[in-house]
């Protein structure tokens, strides 16, 4: 593909952005069809606006509509976006005034809307001469860059750190790698970074885990596509190392909701467990889990099924397992550092939906355990309604589990670490 102005860039990342708002999905599975809509070497810029421009979405509403005089109607939807675009650009990126200006306002004529040229125009120049007092009236949601319903729970589940749950959501998560085991001890591979001028650091009570001190294309890290290291954040990691703990070795693992295959990897790196099944309902995202163990050549002692986990009449044959991994379906509140357009897709009247997904997980999959086998219950939310309340239901109607340890959550940024819950839960005789 041919170098493409900094102005096509601008038009796909409005153009993301609105299918995103109008007809939802992620930006991790739209992302990349636009990114090869762009010049190779303007990918990169293109995340980051996409992922800046949600991280700040609240804020920016905020100072746009302090800006214009009355709301745009419904089909101008593009115009609102891109004015926020334009704002995102101003205050937060290294792109020069005049252009995120001038460039917003030609996009105007490809959006075939001439009549809001000197509205864009007039918005951009108008925050530059008011950014201070546009700033002073922004309200808690927008200051802190949360939706309203979102900043409430918070504040209920977490009064003394709401503020710095909010704050470390809005930053950018750091790159953490997970070294493979069977290839490399951690310190081994960290001198093979250190060779490369790629600082890391390791991470207290995560083995594998070692912290980049600045992210790197994935091809740059050595080994990569031989298998010697993957992309994991250590709180994901110590999902393996808290089954390790509690679990028999040698015994089967069911990874319950296995997709994108992280955990399930890491749990075959180990070799902890003889026999390993991976189950996940979305067929398209298991064979990214089969794309992770070709590269990682982890594809002995593993079978993958794409089926609901708790339709157990799909997929099970009776045998029980040792041990399951139900890292369950939930509102994705403690990885909002590395999906900031959660804030964006989530709304309140998921949270019930996604409990009673979770309920039914834990029943059925329960079923399926050994006695004196554990369940290690973990979500990547920070919303106690998810979490503790959850175990603390389970455990109200399951006369044969108990807990195994204390539960865990972490907050995000909390040792450099998302935010993630986990539960190891303990099956006895009836």
């Amino acid at each position: 593909m041919s170098a493409q102005s900094t102005e096509n860039i601008r038009l796909v990342c409005l153009q993301l952005m609105l299918e995103l708002q109008t007809r939802g999905g992620s930006l991790t599975r739209l992302l990349p069809s636009a990114q090869e809509r762009v010049a190779e070497t303007d990918r990169a810029q293109l995340q980051a606006w996409s992922y800046g421009f949600a991280r700040y979405s609240n804020e920016l509403e905020g100072l746009v509509n302090q800006l214009i005089s009355k709301p745009l109607k419904k089909k101008d939807l593009d115009i609102y976006l891109l004015l926020q675009l334009g704002v995102y650009q101003l205050r937060h990126t290294s792109t020069a005034e005049h252009a995120a200006v001038d460039e917003s306002v030609k996009l105007v004529k490809r959006l075939k809307k001439p009549w809001a040229k000197g509205l864009v125009n007039a918005v951009l120049r108008n925050y530059q001469r008011r950014v201070e007092e546009l700033e002073e009236n922004l309200n808690d949601s927008q200051k802190h860059n949360h939706p309203q319903w979102l900043l409430e729970r918070f504040r209920a589940d977490w009064p003394r750190q709401w503020q710095s749950i909010c704050a470390a959501n809005n930053e950018q998560g750091p790159m953490t790698l997970r070294v493979n085991a069977q290839r490399h001890s951690t310190q081994e591979y960290k001198a093979l970074l250190d060779e490369q001028g790629m600082l890391s650091n390791v991470i207290d009570g995560v083995p594998e885990a070692l912290q980049l001190a600045k992210a790197v294309p994935v091809q740059q890290l050595p080994g990569f596509k031989d298998g010697d290291v993957s992309i994991q954040d250590a709180a994901a990691q110590q999902c393996a190392q808290k089954l390790m703990k509690f679990a028999p070795s040698g015994g089967r693992l069911l990874d319950a909701c296995a997709a994108p295959g992280g955990k399930t990897a890491h749990i075959l790196e180990l070799q902890y467990f003889s026999e390993v099944m991976a189950i996940d309902q979305d067929a398209e995202r298991l064979e990214r889990v089969q794309e992770t163990l070709d590269r990682l050549s982890l594809n002995k002692a593993v079978t993958l099924k794409a089926t609901d986990a708790s339709d157990l009449d799909s997929w099970w044959d009776g045998k029980a397992f040792d041990a399951i991994l139900l890292d369950a379906p939930c509102s994705g509140t403690g990885v909002i550092r590395r999906h900031p357009d959660i804030k964006l897709l989530r709304r309140p009247t998921d949270i019930p939906v996604l409990m009673s997904v979770q309920a039914r997980l834990l029943d059925e999959l329960w079923r399926t355990l050994n006695v004196g086998g554990v369940l290690l219950y973990a979500t990547c939310s920070i919303l106690k309604r998810e979490n503790e309340e959850q175990v603390l239901a389970f455990l109200d109607r399951t006369p044969d589990a108990t807990q195994a340890a204390e539960c865990q959550q972490l907050l995000p940024g909390e040792n450099g670490m998302d935010g993630f819950f986990y539960a190891p839960l303990i099956k006895g005789a009836q």
